[in-house]
């Protein structure tokens, strides 16, 4: 067998060389990306796919841009395209998403009893999640609380964390990590919210939407990282 032919990885080795990153990665999503042309793989003799070095290089490239960068699979192809023809691919890395869609909002409004149903969670737990700072409810005029987009994703994810056994003053810990982080990026627009400049206003969302969204890779690999650790001693 040549050296060429022993790089060659079945589909399932493929997931397994790609799961550390993308442990949500399925044959199904590999077919797919084949589908629209992003990736082409070899057949062997049986009609098996068989995948090089560099299908499983692009295969991570597309799962890395639609997660960290959010592009359509349109603009990652275009991209493809320019690798192919040994262009040097333009760095998108460096930026996050523009803060029209990071921060954007459905006006989704919920009582607190339509967001407990919502969630998954009883009444109590999201009296919990408020007395303990992760859910913020807005006040209406007639001193009702509504609750948004982004409380509903908390709640979804309390109720993961809670299921396990911990409990909304656990969850307080993971609260004030998160205010830390805002006091810490607030840092680097202050100058900026000083002023009602809407090019000053412009420039700090640009900047709090790019290191949000850094910082929430960071940590999550930083957690990922320490975890397996662990589970490896």
């Amino acid at each position: 067998m040549s050296s060429r032919a022993a790089e060659l990885r079945s589909i399932g080795e493929v997931i397994t060389t790609l799961r550390d990153e993308f442990p949500e990665l399925s044959v199904s999503k590999i077919r797919f990306l084949e589908g629209q042309g992003l990736v082409e793989p070899q057949r062997s003799a049986s009609g098996y796919r068989l995948f090089s070095s560099e299908d499983v290089q692009r295969i991570a490239f597309i799962l890395r841009e639609q997660r960290d960068n959010y592009l359509p699979l349109k603009v990652i192809k275009s991209r493809l395209a320019a690798w192919d023809r040994g262009d040097e691919p333009t760095d998108v890395t460096s930026s996050g998403p523009p803060p029209e869609s990071y921060f954007a909002s459905s006006g989704i409004s919920m009582s607190a009893e339509e967001l407990a149903k919502a969630a998954g969670l009883a009444p109590r737990h999201i009296t919990e999640l408020v007395d303990h700072g992760l859910l913020l409810p807005i006040e209406l005029p007639d001193g009702s609380h509504v609750y948004q987009d982004d409380d509903l994703v908390i709640a979804r994810a309390a109720r993961r964390l809670i299921r396990q056994g911990l409990e909304g003053r656990h969850l307080r810990a993971i609260r004030l990590a998160a205010d830390r982080e805002v006091e810490l990026l607030q840092q680097l627009v202050a100058p900026m919210l000083r002023h009602r400049n809407p090019d000053n206003r412009r420039r700090a969302a640009e900047i709090l939407a790019d290191t949000a969204h850094a910082g929430a890779l960071l940590g999550e690999s930083i957690v990922r990282t320490r975890i397996r650790k662990l589970l490896e001693r």
